[in-house]
């Protein structure tokens, strides 16, 4: 399917999941994210705030997490930059105000401004995930432009409540691969992060 198929029919899904359907899949994802991503060497974490009139994937699971039990980990927000059209990304806490952008997305009211080179894993919004992990999301290209401002080993990683689709029939050059996948039902690994496991095992046999 397009990109366009696949946002319409993702959108109008995620839209219409209940609030005890939508919390009881976030928490699912929570669960399988840390099940399975090493958060051992990760400093600084760049999380979406989830917009809640689209019903996208409840991350304060995910934050709360972090903040009780790796405190030394700082959790970082995006804040849309209307001007220039990019992501910048701002470390947050629990004790952090929110404040609504002219699209109705919830941001840090302030905050410590920190560079994407140093940011060590970004989490990921998205309607619809490949299996090659590539990723549908609404069109206007923010994380995308912002995730190639990130460090080559940045983990990258997507949060989908469904399935994931077999294949994405319109991806460009543009388009920025994911490391991983996460869904209520499992994790799902791009081929680049494949090879790179599959590399270090040689190393190590």
């Amino acid at each position: 399917m397009t990109k366009t198929e696949l946002r319409q029919i993702c959108l109008t899904r995620q839209k219409e999941l209940s609030p005890d359907e939508r919390s009881e899949k976030s928490s699912r994802i929570a669960l399988r994210f840390f099940e399975c991503i090493d958060l051992s060497k990760i400093r600084r974490l760049h999380c979406f705030i989830p917009i809640e009139k689209f019903n996208e994937v409840d991350t304060s699971p995910i934050t709360r997490s972090l903040w009780t039990n790796l405190p030394e980990v700082q959790i970082i927000a995006p804040r849309v930059n209307f001007e220039i059209a990019e992501l910048e990304s701002l470390i947050y806490s629990i004790e952090t105000k929110f404040v609504e952008n002219a699209w109705g997305i919830r941001e840090p009211a302030g905050g410590e401004l920190v560079e994407p080179a140093t940011i060590d894993m970004v989490i990921v919004p998205g309607l619809a995930f490949d299996r090659t992990c590539h990723r549908v999301g609404y069109g206007k290209g923010f994380y995308d432009r912002f995730l190639k401002r990130c460090r080559p080993d940045c983990i990258k990683i997507g949060l989908s409540y469904f399935d994931l689709t077999a294949e994405i029939s319109d991806i460009h050059q543009g388009d920025m691969t994911l490391d991983f996948c996460v869904t209520p039902d499992g994790i799902f690994t791009s081929d680049t992060q494949r090879r790179k496991r599959d590399l270090a095992t040689d190393i190590r046999g």
